[in-house]
């Protein structure tokens, strides 16, 4: 039996749109030559010219969020409650059953930017990719905006998943979502209009705050989304264990066990 593991992760990078204004990450490298004070620094009397050509280490010093590149949310960055009152779990408490599992794909790409995917629309995609859902299938959505990546419209691509059809899931079992769009919900740029229409708060997040009745986790900017069948496939999803935050880090990866 081959084996294949796909990437569904994507990198931590300076100058690219991966998140909006003001959230993205900033990366200083030092590299071999800058680092040399510091090396020698430890070791008094060391000389440059005593290490191997001349070089000291590379490093880097990382500014970011929990929340840049492709990482888990825990139901603790929904709201401070979860389960209908119980308190919401961090990221160092997800139950790691959770982060490891059979994996769903539902392709929503044809749906256009902004639109709130409803409940009918995932019952529809899995009839016709034929799959029942079983409880901890870890489901990942494929939207428009997978393959606008490192794109300036980015963060305003794809569509979002209501409270309606991530309760549909969470019903069913279902513990770890994901999207390869910036955020679980539709881009803001689309729910703040719908709010200045209605005045209607309880569309800002909506797909987030299903969490508040049913706790739960999602996976955001994962990437290659494309490449994956409709089922078959496993998911690793294990976040970075900060303690007490909202969110974690992962390589997120599909696994598919192949016939040789």
């Amino acid at each position: 039996m081959a084996r294949r593991i796909i990437d569904l992760s994507v990198p931590i990078e300076n100058d690219v749109a991966s998140d909006p204004e003001g959230y993205r990450p900033q990366i200083d490298y030092i590299d071999h030559a800058a680092s040399v004070g510091e090396i020698t620094s430890f070791f008094p009397g060391l000389t440059r010219e005593q290490l191997p050509d001349g070089e000291g280490w590379a490093i880097e010093r990382i500014a970011l969020t929990t929340h840049n590149g492709t990482h888990l949310d825990a139901p603790y960055h929904y709201a401070s409650t979860m389960d209908g009152g119980r308190r919401a779990i961090t990221i160092d408490e997800v139950p790691l059953d959770w982060c490891f599992g059979p994996g769903v794909k539902l392709d929503l790409r044809h749906l256009p930017d902004g639109h709130v995917a409803t409940a009918a629309e995932v019952e529809a995609e899995l009839d016709r990719i034929g799959h029942r859902l079983a409880p901890l299938d870890i489901v990942v959505v494929n939207t428009a905006a997978g393959n606008r990546y490192g794109s300036d419209d980015y963060v305003v691509r794809g569509c979002g998943m209501g409270r309606e059809a991530t309760l549909f899931l969470l019903e069913k079992g279902v513990r770890v979502t994901g999207t390869d769009a910036w955020s679980w919900d539709a881009p803001f740029l689309y729910t703040r209009e719908r709010f200045a229409e209605t005045g209607d708060a309880s569309l800002i997040w909506e797909g987030h705050r299903a969490g508040r009745d049913i706790g739960y986790c999602h996976i955001e900017k994962l990437h290659n989304l494309e490449q994956l069948p409709a089922t078959g496939f496993t998911i690793s999803c294990f976040p970075v264990k900060i303690r007490a935050a909202s969110a974690g880090w992962t390589r997120a990866v599909a696994i598919i066990d192949e016939d040789q």
